[in-house]
């Protein structure tokens, strides 16, 4: 069984260089959610966008315990070894994405659009946002959203083999990308600015890669714990 602490840090870095994807895909959810909520809640608009990523980051973790379940279910049989290089496979393609080398990555969103059909008309009624319970429920909701980046490190975290440690790796995930969706103003151009400068993210998709390959099973994972 690996180190919880080094995968927990991966897990984190993983969200945070993924923030420019997730600004791309929930930005958008983020400033209706802010001009929905009515003027008079207006003063807790901080504790609402807490309540909303606290949601979503819910759903994350529970995500990584159903997979994971999975992948405990497997861990002892030839399975475990297919996810682990189909993980390893979508790292490297996360890598590729975030460097902007090639977007095959968000093809596998298709994936989840059929059971998203059922859940966005839910998530629609609770629109405007309220009250805190509200906005906590529509961050669960939204966490369901198809993601080809949320897909991929769910994957990883399942193929660790440890339901409990996949379901900690996508709660990790999910904290990473807090950064960049709870920035606001002047601090949240200045955070997109540098996820969207070319040699951070070249630099950020070489390190997700190079992340990828390391999950790979293979003679170099004893060459690299060796050193």
């Amino acid at each position: 069984m690996p180190d919880l602490l080094p995968l927990l840090g991966s897990a984190l870095v993983l969200g945070l260089l993924g923030g420019g994807h997730c600004l791309g895909m929930c930005g958008g959810l983020m400033g209706a959610l802010t001009l929905a909520i009515p003027p008079e809640q207006r003063g807790r608009r901080l504790r609402l966008l807490l309540a909303y990523n606290l949601g979503r980051i819910f759903s994350y973790a529970c995500a990584g315990l159903l997979l994971g379940l999975a992948g405990w279910a497997v861990a002892s049989s030839p399975a475990a070894l297919a996810l682990r290089v189909l993980a390893a496979l979508l790292l490297i393609a996360m890598g590729l994405y975030l460097a902007g080398w090639w977007s095959g990555l968000t093809r596998i969103e298709v994936l989840g659009r059929g059971v998203w059909r059922h859940i966005q008309p839910l998530a629609s009624r609770l629109l405007p946002v309220s009250s805190l319970p509200r906005a906590l429920l529509l961050g669960a909701l939204w966490g369901w959203l198809p993601c080809g980046l949320v897909y991929s490190t769910l994957l990883w975290a399942a193929s660790q083999g440890h339901a409990g440690y996949s379901a900690a790796l996508m709660l990790a995930f999910g904290v990473g990308t807090w950064p960049v969706l709870l920035a606001t103003g002047l601090a949240a151009e200045r955070v997109n600015t540098l996820l969207k400068r070319r040699s951070v993210r070249v630099a950020g998709g070489v390190l997700v890669m190079l992340f990828g390959i390391w999950t790979m099973p293979g003679p170099h994972q004893h060459w690299l714990m060796g050193h």
